[in-house]
């Protein structure tokens, strides 16, 4: 489902504000959904992914539905990559203001015996899930910091607050990428950032886990997933708090969890 049009009004000011969406997949992905709620919310937004067609195809439909976004094909693992891309984010255009959000949900995950585990998966999962973030991070927090706001998002799991059998390279990734966010937040939140984690805790109604997992799917039954669109709210949400009262760690699932 898409969010149609822009909600809020654009101030005198006639530039569009910017946001950077990291880990952009297919349409019916989480990715996607965070790029929609900021284009609803009158935002351009940066959509960033490997994949060209997938990331081209979510511009495209959110530009044929009044939004305004383009796709930046890259590898969050490359540190030439992302500094690649913020720079380029942050050239700002005669209409389109610098981003003040940066938002991180890259992540990769399927289940791997620990005994079969190779280091080369190891690594391949935490340069993804961790490395990747550690340099969203860096290089956000070095261009945010002279305007003195900005919100930076990071994307977790259940795996970030625990291990599971079968994932233990996505444990050791997703639980490294809750620790820089919280030692950001420490860092530059009296500076004017808001560094957040989203834990999302619980299956996601998206097209990865219907392709893969069917009949996960269908064991869990209606309301047994997150809806991409209603995690997404939650990011728009994050941003518009008040300094006053910001959230470091927001977690989400549905309402049949039991925790």
């Amino acid at each position: 489902m898409r969010l149609k049009g822009a909600e809020t009004a654009m101030s005198a000011n006639p530039r569009t504000p910017s946001a950077i969406v990291i880990g952009v997949g297919p349409e019916e992905g989480l990715g996607a959904a965070v790029g929609r709620r900021f284009t609803a919310g009158g935002f351009h937004v940066f959509l960033d992914g490997r994949t060209e067609a997938k990331i081209r195809g979510v511009a495209d439909a959110i530009t044929a539905d009044g939004g305004s976004a383009e796709a930046v094909v890259m590898d969050a693992t490359s540190p030439e990559d992302v500094e690649r891309l913020f720079d380029r984010a942050f050239a700002a255009g005669d209409d389109i203001e610098t981003p003040t959000v940066v938002v991180f949900n890259a992540g990769n995950n399927k289940p791997i015996d620990f005994l079969d585990l190779s280091p080369d998966q190891f690594e391949d999962f935490w340069r993804v899930g961790c490395f990747a973030g550690f340099l969203v991070g860096l290089a956000a927090a070095r261009r945010l910091l002279s305007g003195g706001q900005g919100t930076i998002l990071f994307t977790g799991a259940s795996a970030s607050l625990r291990g599971r059998p079968n994932f233990v390279h996505f444990a050791a990734a997703k639980a490294g990428l809750r620790m820089i966010s919280q030692a950001m937040a420490r860092e530059y939140g009296p500076k004017g950032l808001h560094v957040a984690h989203l834990l999302i805790d619980g299956g996601i109604n998206g097209e990865r886990l219907r392709t893969l997992w069917p009949d996960a799917v269908a064991q869990r039954g209606q309301g047994g997933l997150l809806e991409i669109d209603a995690i997404a709210e939650a990011y728009w949400q994050l941003h518009q708090q008040h300094k006053s009262a910001w959230t470091q760690e927001l977690d989400l699932r549905q309402f049949k969890e039991s925790f």
